[in-house]
């Protein structure tokens, strides 16, 4: 999959590190390091697939899987380290709403602008297949939260809940992964990557590990400047999660499955979209949460009651509008919509400290 270049965005690498050291204002660094990650997210992305095609279709889907929300980890273990587990959960559901209702809804207009005389289709089984699975791993999500609002618990069980439900979503997602490689491709859709590499081996072990190193230090700088930042700017650090911490790891991936979009490819930007959702919910969350035990820094999986009702009413949504195999430009006009009332929701009201 041929991704947008964004290299050009390489050059806030040194300016982010000159304003580390120089012990610039927080929201410099914070921007700085925000927009560094973007490239390196997407220099990640392209090695991980160029690996893949050395490693054949099936390991390299596995690959594609495994490795497609390196950032979002990386990031996600520096903030969990940090104890900040508001932005860290406000992350989580964060990056499930923008590949939801931002990817698809920039897709679906984008596509729709350029084809705007004909509606764009796509496999409806393949879409329905990856909505049944988002929904169900939403609402292992959901589950826990409503719990613990609806009964006096104790932090233990908490604690014990928590576990449980990641190893539950993360044995679900080591058997949808074995599914996925057992079972025909076009039961998924109809992303592919190229027959031939653009890359040497070297070349790109090489920049999946440089890459990954770098991130994880542009990000040990965006953890430290997450607070003062957004009290510098007046906003709470869990908008700052939900609108800007969960786009940075993912804006490579959206500009592709827009790219996907306007080329009348609708099924590969489809797949991006619910299928990052699904990595999101399955494998990075409960993920984080069995790091952070050997950190004694326990993270839960218990969000917020307005995170909760966000991320099920944007599945509900989406699930709705991708039953029919159609997109038109005035769908993905709605879906941005809905992206914008949440962003203006979470910005103005205050948001209550999770339970």
């Amino acid at each position: 999959m041929r991704r947008p270049s964004l290299s050009w965005l390489l050059v806030f690498v040194p300016i982010s590190v000159a304003a580390e050291l120089l012990h610039g204002q927080p929201v410099l660094i914070f921007v700085t390091t925000s927009l560094a990650i973007v490239p390196l997210a997407g220099l990640i992305g392209s090695a991980t697939e160029q690996l893949a095609i050395y490693a054949g279709p099936r390991i390299g889907g596995l690959l594609n899987a495994t490795f497609g929300n390196v950032t979002e980890v990386i990031i996600g273990v520096l903030l969990v380290r940090a104890a900040e587990f508001d932005v860290v959960k406000a992350s989580l559901i964060g990056s499930i709403l923008g590949n939801l209702v931002l990817v698809l809804g920039a897709s679906y207009l984008a596509g729709g602008i350029r084809f705007r005389y004909r509606e764009q289709r796509y496999s409806r089984r393949a879409a329905g297949m990856h909505a049944a699975s988002l929904l169900l791993a939403v609402a292992a999500l959901v589950v826990p939260a409503v719990f613990v609002l609806t009964t006096n618990e104790t932090s233990r069980q908490r604690e014990t809940v928590s576990v449980l439900v990641a190893v539950v979503l993360i044995a679900l997602y080591g058997a949808s992964l074995l599914f996925s490689l057992m079972s025909p491709a076009h039961l998924f859709g109809s992303r592919q990557v190229e027959d031939r590499p653009d890359w040497s081996l070297p070349r790109a072990l090489a920049v999946l590990l440089v890459s990954a190193l770098v991130v994880g230090v542009e990000s040990e700088f965006l953890v430290g400047s997450i607070t003062p930042a957004a009290s510098a700017l007046g906003i709470s650090k869990v908008f700052v999660g939900l609108f800007i911490v969960a786009v940075v790891g993912n804006a490579a991936e959206h500009a592709s499955a827009v790219l996907f979009a306007v080329r009348d490819k609708m099924d590969l930007a489809i797949e991006i979209s619910l299928n990052s959702s699904t990595q999101i919910a399955l494998l990075v969350a409960p993920l984080l949460v069995l790091v952070s035990l050997p950190l004694q820094r326990q993270m839960d999986f218990v969000f917020m009651p307005t995170e909760v009702v966000a991320v099920t009413l944007a599945t509900v949504i989406v699930a709705v509008i991708t039953s029919d195999g159609r997109s038109n430009w005035l769908e993905g006009l709605q879906l941005l919509a809905v992206y914008v009332i949440l962003g203006v929701a979470f910005l103005i009201f205050p948001v209550p400290a999770a339970p």
